[in-house]
């Protein structure tokens, strides 16, 4: 008899290191707004069924941080009120009556999340997500196979885990590799690290909608591998996927001052059209996971889940009408670690190449000719770093791990922030050089990094 099928909703949650590193367009910005688009709107999710939270240490390090979420306060209470206005306005004076109410009615939804961030206090966000946190991932999200040694690996996975354990307790070995960078190779520092579970992409490997995505598997000498379910996946996170349809708001096309008014089939928004078709695609979602998991196993479904509110800014409702309609349809949430009590894992494929949720789920993302620039010189920077022994004090090692997070090749291989990327990969490269070289006044933005530093040991 197979064992019944389940799904497992996996929310990576992540923000590179923004706090004092700029504001508009690039930088701090983008923490603000995932504060009050998603990381706010999760919590009235979060807790109503069993979702596997990872939070990344480099995110946490700034939610730490009272001066951020002041700035944030400020941010939501200040600037958004007065940039709605001033789009109103403009619209209005051009007889869009229809955009200037939907603007207004948007500026609510900041409004709120100011209420809220106020409610809960300096660290109370940092606090209220720690509580459904079970799994952690690197210090700085760097994609562990790119980089150059083993000391460096276990330098991201010693301080990620050390930050976790000190912030929220006890920790099962959960733990998201960034971007799912996984080679074999990394099997042992994980295990050394404490890892007992982790999320794989192996649809190049098994095939797109093969069944052995749902069954986890264990390798001799490493964690527990879960495989993603890209059929499933595709179906929210895909050029044609849900947030595609005509109803919801289109992201890309903005007003003057960067507020979104528009379905993406060009009419102007409407807030009731887009919840219902919100809800009629869970439903569908629902339907084809139950289908998808008939003959057993686990359906794990990974997300950013700055994904969810931010980007497709219908996704928190889209995710809390999949819980409902799954009590309806009789479908089973889980998180990774619970599931794995119920379904025991197969054996591993031996020579598993290595793999990337990213762009042919390889490592061309990260390295690449088109982000050389980022690739070489941060592991040059590593080994240059592990040859100075002792005279590699903290703040250099800051600056290595802010240099090896994946957000700068990421952003600068999709043109998504223009020199921004470029720019913070070259300040943590000369901080480093000039750290190593004696020069103990550096970085200051790097005061909140990595406070849980582990040197890994020789």
């Amino acid at each position: 008899m197979n064992d019944p099928g389940e799904l497992a909703i996996v929310l990576h949650t992540h923000m590179p290191y923004v706090e004092g590193f700029g504001t508009w367009p690039f930088g701090e910005e983008w923490l603000w707004e995932a504060i009050a688009t998603s990381y706010l709107p999760l919590l009235r999710v979060l807790g109503r069924a069993p979702l596997t939270l990872s939070l990344t240490p480099v995110l946490c390090d700034q939610l730490e941080q009272p001066e951020v979420i002041a700035r944030c306060l400020a941010f939501l209470r200040e600037v958004r009120p007065e940039t709605h206005r001033r789009d109103a306005a403009e619209l209005r004076a051009r007889g869009r009556e229809d955009l200037a109410g939907e603007i207004e009615r948007a500026a609510g939804d900041y409004a709120a999340a100011a209420r809220e961030l106020e409610e809960l206090g300096p660290q109370g966000l940092l606090t209220a997500l720690g509580r459904h946190a079970a799994w952690t991932s690197a210090a700085t999200h760097a994609v562990l196979p790119l980089l150059a040694t083993d000391t460096g690996v276990a330098l991201q996975l010693h301080t990620g885990v050390a930050s976790h354990r000190r912030r929220f307790g006890d920790w099962n070995g959960g733990l998201w590799l960034p971007e799912c960078g996984h080679a074999t190779w990394l099997h042992p520092l994980l295990e050394e690290a404490g890892v007992r579970s982790t999320c794989v992409e192996l649809t190049q490997r098994f095939g797109l909608g093969d069944p052995r995505h749902l069954r986890p598997l264990v390798s001799d000498d490493g964690p527990l591998l879960w495989p993603i379910d890209r059929q499933t996946m595709a179906l929210v996170w895909s050029e044609r996927g849900y947030p595609a349809r005509p109803e919801y708001r289109d992201y890309h096309r903005h007003t003057t001052y960067h507020h979104h008014a528009w379905r993406n089939d060009g009419a102007p928004y409407d807030h009731a059209a887009a919840c219902e078709q919100a809800a009629a695609d869970a439903r569908d979602f629902v339907a084809r996971v139950v289908e998808r998991v008939s003959d057993g196993g686990v359906c794990v479904c990974a997300l950013d889940t700055e994904f969810l509110g931010h980007w497709w800014y219908e996704g928190i409702w889209w995710l809390q009408a999949v819980i409902e309609e799954s009590a309806r349809q009789g479908l089973t949430l889980a998180t990774l670690d619970d599931a794995l009590e119920r379904h025991p894992p197969d054996v591993a494929p031996p020579d598993m190449a290595v793999s990337t949720w990213g762009e042919g789920e390889d490592l061309r993302t990260w390295s690449c000719p088109q982000v050389a620039e980022f690739a070489w010189p941060a592991r040059t920077a590593e080994l240059e770093l592990g040859a100075a022994g002792e005279r590699a004090g903290e703040r250099a090692i800051r600056e290595l791990l802010a240099l090896q997070s994946s957000d700068w090749a990421f952003m600068a291989s999709r043109r998504l922030a223009g020199a921004y990327p470029l720019q913070r990969a070259r300040a943590h490269l000369q901080g480093l050089e000039r750290a190593l070289a004696g020069d103990p006044g550096l970085a200051p933005e790097l005061r909140g990094l990595a406070p849980e530093l582990r040197r890994p040991p020789r």
